[in-house]
């Protein structure tokens, strides 16, 4: 097997701990991964603490079937991290978060609600899958988070959390954040919150798509 980058794992951590301070991620909920060279992934540790990370909590797996090559016991979800790598080649980050207000959401019994309510949704993220309640760590949830995004760049997971993918590691921290910022302008405001024209959501999703965000 060949080496993994100091580097690479240094960064890792970093963000873990960013994704904890900014409160993306409460004890040992929530969880990372990262492509790295040799068909294999970086991803966090099972009950580890995101907030607290530190290299030994790294855990090494391939890519092609989730099987684990070195470090702690893998994270209960790197199924759906490795299924969602298979299945996007152009991403290299899959985030797993719990933050306050989108989870809010995700518990929520309600309709369908419009994420699109400030500019950077539709340019960042896109269109929001839904995925009902699954038990954790499941072959079921796995499944369905993997096949959620191979047309999303986020989904909504009842009463449980939101995944995000990302080209790296900075990039997936910004969606988690804008997508938070979303949801607190929506519980915030209730019926007040008007999103955004359906022409301007149509424009920024274009420029999207043009800009290869």
């Amino acid at each position: 097997m060949s080496a993994i980058s100091q580097s690479a794992i240094a960064q890792f951590v970093r963000t873990c701990r960013t994704a904890g301070r900014r409160g993306l991620v409460r004890a040992s909920s929530g969880n990372l991964s990262l492509r790295i060279p040799g068909g294999r992934m970086l991803v966090t540790a099972s009950r580890s603490w995101l907030g607290n990370l530190t290299p030994a909590d790294v855990a090494v797996c391939r890519i092609a079937d989730g099987a684990q090559l070195a470090g702690k016991k893998a994270s209960v979800e790197t199924g759906f991290h490795a299924g969602i790598l298979r299945a996007r080649p152009e991403v290299n980050v899959v985030l797993h978060f719990q933050a306050p207000c989108a989870t809010t959401l995700a518990c929520r019994r309600q309709g369908a609600v419009n994420f699109f309510v400030i500019p950077e949704i539709p340019f960042y993220i896109g269109p929001v899958a839904r995925i009902p309640y699954l038990p954790p760590g499941s072959e079921e949830l796995a499944r369905a988070v993997i096949a959620a995004m191979r047309r999303h760049d986020l989904a909504l997971l009842a009463n449980h959390g939101q995944v995000t993918v990302a080209r790296d590691l900075e990039h997936a921290i910004q969606n988690a954040e804008f997508f938070e910022l979303a949801c607190e302008i929506i519980l915030r405001g209730g019926k007040q919150v008007r999103p955004l024209p359906a022409k301007a959501a149509q424009a920024l999703r274009a420029a999207r798509r043009a800009a290869g965000c």
